[in-house]
């Protein structure tokens, strides 16, 4: 199979062998992987605690929640449960390729739910905060 690039202005055409439902094996001349660690006293995975259930906001109106425009990190969120705010006021601070993005509330109105938590990855579009 051929493909056909283009990179930074120049084309290219490279040929692709393609595999399919063959198992890939590493030539005879690649040493086997062996472990070399021990573990003397091994220690079992801890318990799964419950979490609590997210408030979910996929179905409100743009306007009572606020969302992620992109996708990244959760560095800080920066208001609280019943917390009144005006628009533009600061309400998380995302991390997404060493950057951070604040993220200000687009209306007035009151902090119903918060929706993610600092160190959470979220997606773009992911509900973050809902207004009452």
């Amino acid at each position: 199979m051929q493909l056909s690039l283009t990179i930074d202005g120049k084309k290219y055409v490279v040929d692709v062998e393609v595999i399919e439902g063959e198992e890939v094996r590493m030539p005879a001349s690649f040493p086997q992987p062996v472990s070399t660690i021990q573990s003397r006293n091994p220690e079992p995975p801890p318990a799964a605690r419950p979490q609590p259930a997210k408030p979910q906001a996929d179905n409100l109106p743009d306007e009572k929640v606020c969302r992620s425009p992109i996708a990244g990190i959760v560095n800080r969120v920066n208001v609280q449960v019943g917390q009144k705010l005006q628009a533009h006021d600061l309400l998380v601070v995302l991390e997404a390729m060493k950057m951070e993005t604040n993220i200000t509330a687009h209306t007035a109105g009151t902090v119903k739910a918060i929706m993610a938590t600092p160190g959470e990855a979220v997606k773009s579009g992911q509900a973050l905060i809902e207004f009452e």
